[in-house]
């Protein structure tokens, strides 16, 4: 289960790829903007300030994050991506840091490529750091023996999850679109005792959690806090370096 809240608490940090994202696109006065994967509606917001003429469309999975959504006013629905099919106005379509969820989104990409009016742009941002010491943490504890049986069949996320810039752009350009892709490695600077736990637990430790009994969960917790803290120390200033590897991919559909 997500919760918005959770999710909010590095609102700043998590909204600055998104930002770096939608400054690749180029489209004036697009007829319909699209977020997929829209979570609590925060920089869905932005979408309409940047585009007041456009229809905005948000989709989200979670029925938490689209509540959340609309207590901001937005006409969001719950959907999956996977199931999302686009109108014949939609000239911009926007995925941050949705689709690593989803694993048939390059066949998804290129489907919209080939679907989307042509001018249209599609924009995606995805985390890159499945490999990174936080996520290999997570998996560590959890095929330890008081953890395996709850967690014997999660879906674990690693690196052939999402592609290089590269396979992105080799995609889209097949597809007839011109493309834009690159990868950069944010540091976060945060603070608080555990810093990358409290991150990871919005994002990479939802569907964990979502298995664990309360009592393993406050387990769970505790074993994984030493793993962090070597992984990520904290610093004589009190923050923590916490750095984050994404990929960005913006495509204009061809005529």
């Amino acid at each position: 289960m997500w919760n918005p809240d959770v999710y909010l608490a590095f609102a700043d940090h998590r909204g600055r790829p998104f930002f770096d994202l939608l400054a690749r696109v180029g489209a004036v006065s697009p007829r319909r903007v699209v977020d997929l994967g829209c979570g609590p509606g925060n920089l869905t917001e932005t979408l309409a300030q940047r585009w007041p003429d456009a229809v905005i469309e948000a989709v989200d999975s979670s029925e938490e994050m689209v509540a959340a959504a609309r207590e901001r006013g937005l006409a969001a629905v719950v959907g999956g991506i996977d199931e999302w099919t686009p109108q014949p106005d939609a000239d911009v379509v926007v995925s941050n840091a949705a689709l690593q969820w989803v694993p048939e989104h390059r066949e998804l990409m290129a489907r919209w490529a080939g679907s989307l009016p042509a001018g249209a742009w599609i924009a995606m941002q995805v985390p890159g750091n499945f490999t990174a010491p936080s996520h290999q943490a997570v998996r560590e504890v959890a095929r330890r023996e008081e953890f395996a049986d709850a967690l014997r069949d999660m879906p674990w996320r690693e690196e052939e999850v999402v592609g290089t810039p590269t396979s992105y752009a080799e995609l889209l350009t097949d597809a007839g679109c011109s493309v834009d892709a690159w990868e950069t490695t944010y540091i976060h600077q945060l603070t608080g005792e555990t810093p990358v736990l409290d991150w990871i637990t919005g994002t990479a430790l939802t569907q964990v959690k979502s298995r664990l009994s309360e009592r393993e969960w406050q387990r769970y917790r505790e074993s994984i806090i030493p793993l962090l803290a070597e992984a990520y120390p904290l610093r004589s200033d009190g923050t923590t370096f916490f750095p984050f590897r994404r990929i960005f991919v913006v495509a204009q559909v061809g005529g």
